[in-house]
């Protein structure tokens, strides 16, 4: 099981590189909304915000009004950014799931 600051880490190197790629995604993903990480086994979360590719905002805690929620396991959550984990995959296998509108889906599809 991968702790705390792992899943921290992990989504902190996220936020890293889609501000690298940032000018290239912006105008695939035009999308402003608040987002939620929930690590189930370990009963924490993180929150942020999306914004034209970008991940900002970056903190500790849930955001129960958030738009878009991942929900996963701690070590999921860190094959999943370190590119271990397919989302296609985890999806189907119920290893992640995505909670979101379904527009905000297909544009989310860019990131994924």
């Amino acid at each position: 099981m991968a702790s705390v600051d792992e899943c921290r880490q992990a989504l902190q190197d996220l936020a890293a590189r889609l501000a690298a790629n940032a000018a290239e995604l912006r105008d695939k993903v035009n999308i402003d909304r608040t987002l939620a990480c929930r690590v189930t086994d370990l009963g924490t979360a993180f929150h942020g915000r999306l914004v034209k590719g970008e991940l900002l905002d970056l903190a500790d805690g849930d955001d129960p009004k958030a738009k878009i929620a991942l929900t996963t396991t701690s070590d999921d959550l860190v094959a999943l950014v370190r590119g271990e984990l397919d989302v296609a995959r985890a999806l189907a296998a119920r290893r992640i799931s995505i909670s979101a509108n379904p527009f905000d889906l297909l544009k989310l599809r860019n990131l994924l």
